[in-house]
């Protein structure tokens, strides 16, 4: 009979050796499982901090590159004016050393009109107004006069002020007086 007891407890044993074994292997298991969620956290993370710093760096990159566009293109502006303002100069001096006004007021014209081709060639345009329809979006009014006949109602009659577009957008309304 104590064989039979014997194989009993033996198999008793290896019941218990089983269980302990699916326990360690469960904790085992469980501790890899930790292991593994730390590790994916951890490179989550880290790819989370290095995607975060490239972006922050790509901002202060982007940043950096419109400010230097804004000065290189205001550089180039400026330097188209330069020749505009030198021809101011030579006829200030020149203006004090002749005598002919029709000279003087023809170098003036020139001057004006080489500052309206700059202008134009970089996109500013006289926005036109005598003749015109009013309209509230282009042009600011100061005053109305009677209309002389009914084709003149709501039409600029006279400008007193110039108004201006850059690329199509306004960037000063002409100041104008309309017929009613």
């Amino acid at each position: 009979m104590e064989e039979k007891f014997t194989d009993k407890e033996e198999l008793e044993n290896q019941d218990n050796l089983t269980n302990n074994q699916q326990e360690e292997a469960t904790e085992t298991n469980e501790g890899d499982n930790v292991t593994d969620w730390e590790a994916k956290y951890n490179e989550l993370n880290d790819t989370f901090l290095r995607l975060n710093a490239e972006f922050d760096n790509y901002r202060k990159r982007t940043l950096k590159e419109k400010a230097e566009l804004l000065r290189s293109g205001s550089e180039k502006v400026l330097v188209d004016i330069i020749s505009v303002i030198d021809d101011f100069d030579r006829a200030l001096d020149n203006i004090s050393k002749t005598e002919d006004i029709e000279a003087v007021r023809e170098g003036i014209e020139l001057i004006y009109n080489k500052f309206k081709n700059f202008l134009g060639k970089h996109g500013v345009k006289e926005i036109e107004t005598i003749g015109q329809p009013f309209d509230a979006d282009k042009h600011e009014a100061l005053t109305t006069i009677p209309a002389q006949s009914e084709e003149d109602k709501d039409k600029i009659v006279d400008s007193i002020q110039k108004g201006y577009t850059l690329d199509d957008k306004v960037i000063r309304y002409p100041k104008v007086i309309v017929a009613k």
